[in-house]
């Protein structure tokens, strides 16, 4: 039977929501998934559960101050939400408006920040924002942290510093990668003097990762796309890991499709792209053999991959004794380590 949207639902509820990190980055819980087996553990001990020879694979990109609150000439309060910085001055933009903004409009954000509405591209808008100041320049001094719409306190001082990995280095994402906000410094340094290869990777998430999927029939679903860019040396990584009969091992669901999207036309490669690769139960995974990842919200392309990853029926397994054992749900919540199924038992057709 083909899989439909309400296959992957589940009642959560609401106090599981972590609507703030852990005292400590490793101080979050670990559930372990392994086909039918279940292990509660701590992220602390992760270390544990990894050889020498193991890649660890990162998605280093770093999260953009990308909301905006402002004003149309009218007088009409607006929210915009950068989607992707395209140049210097221009950006694409989610917008939250009364009345749809149209081209040659002309708004007015914090700090007397001037833009103009340039055009409209499907549920984005282009917008040239004024003065001498680049996009990325403007979003730092006067944007606000882009939370995601289940966390419901303001961003503040706590969020600037811990909705952002310890290794984030380029900008661009208007949404954390997640499963790396468990790892500090003093657990980077256990991997390396354990043998475990650190690799990186760019996959800058938009605010597309938010976006509920609007049609029942999955098939029919179109994922928005997305900037990544591997280099050489994780490819390399990669190669040797393989070669010595170790795991690949994505940290978070980033750096899998980032992986798998180069992967798709065989050998991984490096370089730079876009991806609308959506991943669903039946598909053949050619470069990840475990993943890291928190907890997905219902009905998410997200867990759409997890259940791809583990399988449908230890998904929902997994799913279901977390919230019996009380995890932390999200993007501040605890995470998971999986192992891959050899074989998926459903397909898209």
């Amino acid at each position: 039977m083909p899989l439909t949207l309400e296959d992957f639902d589940y009642a959560l509820p609401q106090e599981l929501i972590a609507q703030s990190p852990a005292p400590e980055r490793a101080a979050s819980r670990l559930l372990r998934l392994s086909g039918a087996s279940l292990s509660d553990q701590r992220f602390a001990d992760l270390p544990q559960f990894l050889h020498p020879g193991d890649v660890l694979v990162f998605n280093d990109t770093r999260v953009i101050r990308a909301r905006l609150y402002g004003v149309k000439a009218s007088g009409g309060k607006i929210e915009a939400l950068v989607e992707r910085v395209t140049g210097t001055h221009e950006a694409l933009v989610q917008m939250r408006a009364s009345h749809a903004p149209r081209p040659g409009m002309r708004l007015c954000f914090d700090a007397a920040i001037g833009a103009e509405v340039l055009q409209r591209r499907g549920d984005l808008y282009l917008l040239r924002f004024g003065g001498g100041a680049s996009v990325h320049e403007l979003l730092e001094q006067h944007g606000h942290l882009p939370l995601p719409p289940y966390i419901t306190h303001a961003d503040s001082e706590e969020d600037a510093a811990r909705y952002q990995t310890v290794y984030a280095r380029r900008p661009g994402a208007v949404a954390a990668p997640t499963a790396g906000l468990h790892f500090d410094e003093p657990m980077l340094a256990r991997l390396r003097d354990l043998g475990v290869q650190l690799a990186w990777l760019t996959l800058h998430v938009g605010a597309g990762t938010f976006q509920p999927v609007r049609v029942s029939k999955l098939a029919e679903h179109r994922m928005h796309s997305e900037y990544y860019d591997i280099p050489p040396d994780t490819v390399q990584a990669v190669g040797r890991a393989r070669a010595a009969g170790r795991a690949v091992i994505a940290v978070g669901t980033t750096s899998l499709r980032a992986l798998e999207s180069a992967a798709r036309a065989g050998a991984l490669r490096s370089g730079a792209g876009e991806t609308d690769l959506f991943i669903m139960p039946g598909y053949s995974f050619r470069v990840v053999d475990r993943l890291i990842t928190n907890f997905h919200l219902p009905k998410s392309t997200l867990l759409m991959l997890v259940a791809a990853f583990a399988g449908m029926e230890p998904m929902h397994a997994a799913y279901g004794h977390a919230i019996a054992q009380r995890y932390r749900f999200f993007s501040y919540g605890d995470a998971m380590l999986i192992d891959k199924i050899e074989h998926a038992p459903y397909t898209m057709d």
